[in-house]
């Protein structure tokens, strides 16, 4: 996908006018346009139905300067990015078209950004990942991928929090009390064609978490999205407000953004069936050596705002020391086996040091540009960790290679622009902009406290 020539423009004229039939007698008025900024914040460019064939073939002007905006919506000024000047054009993808069972009248589409001539904008995050997803499918690999999805609910609109469930964590209690609530987030997801493999009560205050069934990594981002707003519309409906903030409270736990990945090769899946460790083809634990090996850089991605790092603390199943470990929920990587006999289809590797403030196209695309890397490299794991990272002794750790991930933005950033394989696979725009806006981020909020850096990003993200 490019370049949007000729052919290309009357490809998606042709899917406008068919999305168009599936529209008619729906009550739809407008397309949600949406894609993800470098902050993980959700943007949005929206066109009456009518306008849908103009916006698939020609695009919808945006600034290019949205790969600047901070969290706080100021614009950064990068080496790529954040000038005034120049214009993109935002195409919507049609096969993801998805009437929004939340918000009554609307549809939603995922954009890919071009340039002005029709060439792919370099710091696009979505064909990023398109183009990952290619490259690993020209060696025969073909990877899978979802997202647990944390939130915490609040009532109210005052800028703190208050918790809009009052039961015990993973309780009955707080199901039964946002019962309405619930039913209504599982049936628009249905409706929208969202497979919720598991919902329940989660450890913080009003905290829930669903799991989704997994995808092609495009297909698994682009649902996190969707998810995401439904949730947000159907908290709206029901008087609730939504945060998918990496801490809502200071003392709380914070809301992850956990990935699952798989990995399959011609002779079939990599992460069980073989002689390494806890089962791992030779490739299967490249891929995961891959990731291991990469993670400091990697947080750049998955953990891109200041209150990531309020999370990312030990012993809180946040996966704070770069380790891996078999079913160990303390590790930042985390092997699932799955159940005895299912193997072939249910073993995945968790990558739990991440949140939802993240891109999911950027992340996933790190995420599997790391795992090819280790392929490539016949990278190998440490001995598997078996125990809470944290209680080894500070001496034992270092020898065993279990290090502290960074501590705040400036350190990931700093890891990212170290490591060659990422910013090659990225790009030297895409590369720069990564960093420039973690840097930009840690000055805007360096000298801030916890609890003021929590008011900040809470109903952000």
């Amino acid at each position: 996908m490019g370049m949007l020539d000729a052919r290309e423009r009357e490809r998606r004229r042709a899917a406008a006018a068919h999305s168009l039939e599936r529209l008619a007698g729906l009550d739809v008025v407008g397309v949600a346009l949406t894609w993800v900024d470098n902050a993980g914040l959700t943007r949005v460019k929206a066109v009456p139905v009518e306008r849908l064939e103009h916006a698939a073939v020609w695009g919808v002007g945006a600034t290019p300067a949205f790969d600047a905006f901070l969290l706080d919506d100021s614009i950064m000024s990068g080496r790529y990015s954040g000038g005034p000047i120049g214009d993109l054009r935002l195409h919507p993808d049609l096969d993801r078209l998805t009437v929004l069972a939340g918000q009554q009248g609307w549809a939603w589409a995922p954009v890919d950004r071009f340039d002005q001539d029709g060439r792919e904008h370099p710091q696009c995050a979505r064909a990023l990942l398109r183009r990952t997803v290619d490259k690993l499918a020209q060696q025969d690999l073909i990877a899978s991928a979802a997202f647990e999805i944390e939130w915490a609910l609040g009532r109210g609109d005052a800028p703190g929090f208050i918790p809009a469930a009052g039961g015990p964590a993973y309780g009955m209690t707080r199901l039964i009390e946002l019962s309405d609530y619930s039913r209504d987030v599982l049936t628009a997801l249905r409706d929208e064609g969202v497979v919720v493999e598991q919902y329940h009560p989660e450890y913080g205050a009003a905290q829930f978490e669903l799991s989704v069934a997994a995808e092609d990594p495009v297909g698994a981002a682009d649902t996190s999205v969707l998810v995401r707003q439904t949730l947000r519309a159907i908290g709206q409906r029901h008087g609730l407000r939504t945060s998918f903030s990496p801490k809502v409270l200071v003392e709380g736990v914070g809301n992850g953004g956990h990935v699952h990945l798989s990995v399959r090769g011609p002779d079939g899946p990599l992460l069980t069936g073989g002689a390494g460790p806890a089962g791992l083809t030779a490739p299967g634990e490249g891929f995961v050596a891959g990731i291991l090996d990469r993670l400091p850089a990697l947080l750049a991605l998955g953990a891109p705002s200041a209150a990531s790092y309020l999370r990312l603390v030990p012993s809180h199943w946040a996966g704070a020391f770069a380790c891996w470990g078999v079913e160990n929920r303390e590790a930042a990587i985390r092997l699932i086996s799955g159940a005895t006999g299912s193997e072939p289809t249910s073993a995945n590797v968790e990558v739990k040091c991440v949140d939802a403030a993240a891109n999911p196209y950027l992340l996933l695309a790190g995420l599997l540009a790391a795992g090819h890397a280790g392929i490539d490299g016949a990278s190998t794991l440490p001995p598997a960790l078996d125990v809470d990272p944290s209680s080894i002794p500070e001496n034992e750790r270092a020898e065993r290679g279990v290090l502290p991930l960074p501590a705040d933005l400036e350190q990931a950033a700093t890891a990212f622009e170290g490591d060659a394989e990422l910013t090659a696979w990225f790009g030297p725009e895409l590369s720069a902009t990564v960093a420039d806006m973690r840097r930009a981020e840690h000055a805007l909020t360096h000298d801030m406290s916890a609890e003021e850096i929590v008011e900040l990003t809470r109903w952000r993200h």
